[in-house]
């Protein structure tokens, strides 16, 4: 019987001091790479510069397309961007508002991203679209914003 209750007691210290340990919450740029449906989203970060801007103290918030959205991109449309790196930021700033937005607190508004333009927020119920990409994924908190990972990479309109 003694050995039931160590044995009761090791178990419940060990679920008690294993929710105690959950990670803590890390930079965008962190919260990004630990994430696997993220990783060509990851890349780009970095080929583009962005990830010491991104550790910044923000706050920031991204609209992170999943490596299937980046898969359902022209070949084309890839190779430009990997061969414009003004262009690739532009696409990736048009990802990231400069504030910290919950999926709670979206509303139907157009929102100014960090690229300058502005896009589209709409939020039905549960359900938080920013321009015609929906959130898959919503509210990952990071130290200096919030990641939420969408269905479609966001082209930001031509530049007049």
């Amino acid at each position: 019987m003694p050995h039931r209750r160590i044995l009761l007691s090791a178990l419940l210290f060990a679920a008690m001091t294993g929710c105690a340990t959950a990670p803590a919450p890390v930079s965008v740029p962190a919260t990004i790479a630990a994430r696997p449906d993220l990783s060509m989203l990851n890349k780009l970060i970095t080929q583009a510069g962005l990830t010491e801007t991104l550790q910044g103290p923000g706050p920031f918030t991204v609209f992170a397309p999943s490596d299937e959205a980046f898969k359902a991109l022209p070949a084309k449309t890839m190779e430009d961007l990997a061969k414009h790196p003004d262009k690739l930021k532009d696409v990736l700033t048009y990802h990231v508002l400069p504030v910290r937005l919950m999926a709670a607190d979206a509303r139907n508004s157009n929102v100014k991203t960090v690229n300058g333009a502005n896009a589209a927020l709409s939020k039905a119920g549960d359900f938080v679209t920013v321009e015609d990409a929906m959130a898959t994924g919503a509210d990952i908190i990071a130290t200096n914003g919030v990641v939420h990972v969408v269905d479609k990479v966001l082209l930001p309109p031509a530049r007049r």
